[in-house]
């Protein structure tokens, strides 16, 4: 019904401006329709309409069914506890409806069979057949099979798969396929719609739709996510995410999850980190990353207060390796690493994401904040490599008693002429004991104290006179030695 006016005349001019912002008047036989227009129009809008998008992406999705090879009297089912309590937090492709866990009776004569282990999603990267999915998906697997949407199921190889980013490239024996398009991760808005299609329970060719809930999500993981509220299941592991304009922005890799459901948290691997993940994958089977040899937290206030910084941003390093890039670079337990390559690192997990994407060899520079001031390192950056052991050379020794370590919950000793050579020190004190608050700061006995409140001490003695000096009202700094790491705790003293 239309809105009925009384129109005052002799003001309409003085409040013709505020008509034109409301919307324009439709005068009819005395009467005025208020019309919107400019921005209340503008504020109408509709819901997407996905079709368009099935019918350009769908035929690029494709359905990973994985086998394996058990013997044929062996429970081929798995502990429920440990399934369920990985299905919280990836997707391992689960068992299709219906198939059952163990080979039947008539085929236990038989060594080996080839037994159900999953199903999962993935998309056809180019027309000759390099298809992407997550590293979980095809993971401990004997044989991959790959069914496109026009049901044709090929066998693929697997090119390579990279468990830190969960990213893997199959290829199966096929020309003339529908490749996905790529887009930029660097426009993706949050806010913005996006659309899934991918297996969910099996279940081919499924597609759900929501919106971007964040971007730079950090789980801990290698890599920053894409948060969704796009509804993903078990199955739906490396199939892609897709933007209005019909390109893969990510890869569904992850929930969060308290029943094992979906609760309205997804993941997705930004598809630029995954194709230079692929690229690798495709070029040598495996991916190169840099690593400087450092151990690494988040810096806290505690933290950014007790050494001047002013802000808690950075990573504080907490150990250096003996002999590894960032131990010739000079980098020192206790320092902020703020920038790498002249990029910010406002928090902890941006630095192993900097340098991991830094081919190993490349020559960098590291920005310090050590004692108050900032410091530029040069460092060669080296190829990741598997966890070393850490070894222990502390030996047990009747401990001559420090009075002052005890408010940090610290017995300590001097170290012998042959424990100092063993262990390649010239000084330093050991810890003979830990309790309360070096206990809580992460302090082991054995370990070697070879500063504290940012003062070297080579005996019981200096180590008392340094600690005598801190300010009891801030946490200590205590740098230490653990078998060939050299690390950094903050330990706060008792009162």
């Amino acid at each position: 019904r239309p809105v009925m006016l009384h129109i005052d005349w002799k003001k309409m001019r003085v409040r013709a401006g505020s008509f034109a912002a409301a919307g324009a008047l439709a005068l009819v036989a005395g009467t005025a329709t208020l019309v919107p227009t400019g921005p209340v129009a503008a504020q109408t809008r509709t819901l997407p309409d996905f079709t368009d998008l099935v019918e350009q992406v769908g035929p690029s999705v494709v359905n990973i069914r994985t086998l394996e090879k058990a013997p044929a009297d062996a429970d081929a089912g798995s502990n429920p506890d440990a399934d369920m309590q990985e299905f919280f937090r990836r997707f391992f492709g689960v068992p299709l409806p219906g198939t059952p866990r163990q080979a039947p009776p008539s085929s236990r004569s038989q060594p080996q069979e080839e037994q159900p282990r999953g199903v999962g999603s993935g998309f056809i990267l180019t027309p000759d057949g390099y298809i992407m999915t997550n590293a979980h998906v095809v993971d401990g697997a004997d044989e991959v099979m790959v069914t496109l949407t026009d049901k044709r199921e090929f066998k693929a190889k697997i090119i390579g798969a990279d468990k830190r980013s969960d990213i893997a490239v199959v290829k199966i024996d096929a020309t003339g396929l529908p490749a996905v398009k790529i887009g930029d991760v660097g426009k993706l808005k949050v806010g913005e719609w996006v659309m899934a299609i991918g297996s969910p329970f099996g279940l081919e060719n499924t597609v759900t739709a929501g919106i971007v809930s964040a971007k730079q999500r950090d789980t801990g993981d290698y890599l920053p996510f894409i948060q969704t509220d796009v509804a993903i299941n078990p199955g739906n592991s490396g199939g892609p995410l897709i933007n209005m304009r019909g390109e893969v922005v990510g890869i569904n890799s992850q929930i969060y999850s308290r029943s094992g459901g979906f609760m309205g948290i997804s993941f997705a691997i930004p598809v630029d980190e995954a194709i230079r993940v692929s690229d690798q994958l495709r070029a040598t089977g495996r991916v190169s990353r840099g690593r400087i040899g450092v151990q690494i937290d988040e810096v806290t206030k505690d933290v950014a207060d007790s050494i001047g910084l002013g802000k808690p941003v950075g990573a504080l390093v907490r150990g250096v390796e003996s002999g590894s890039p960032a131990d010739k670079a000079g980098v020192q337990p206790g320092d902020v690493i703020t920038r790498f390559d002249g990029k910010a690192i406002d928090k902890a997990s941006d630095l192993p994401r900097l340098v991991g994407n830094t081919k190993p060899g490349t020559r960098s520079l590291l920005t310090v904040f050590r004692r108050g001031a900032s410091k530029d390192l040069g460092i060669t950056v080296a190829e990741i490599e598997p966890d070393k052991t850490v070894k222990t050379t502390a030996r047990n020794e009747k401990p001559k008693a420090a009075s002052a370590a005890q408010s940090l919950g610290l017995s300590v000793s001097d170290l012998s002429a042959d424990q100092k050579k063993e262990l390649k020190l010239k000084g330093g004190v050991k810890v003979d004991a830990v309790t309360d608050a070096a206990q809580r700061a992460g302090l082991r006995e054995g370990d070697v104290i070879m500063a504290v409140a940012n003062t070297p001490v080579s005996n019981v003695k200096e180590f008392d006179e340094a600690l005598s000096k801190a300010d009891k009202s801030k946490p200590v700094n205590v740098l230490f030695r653990r078998g060939d790491w050299a690390q950094y705790a903050l330990i706060r003293q008792a009162r």
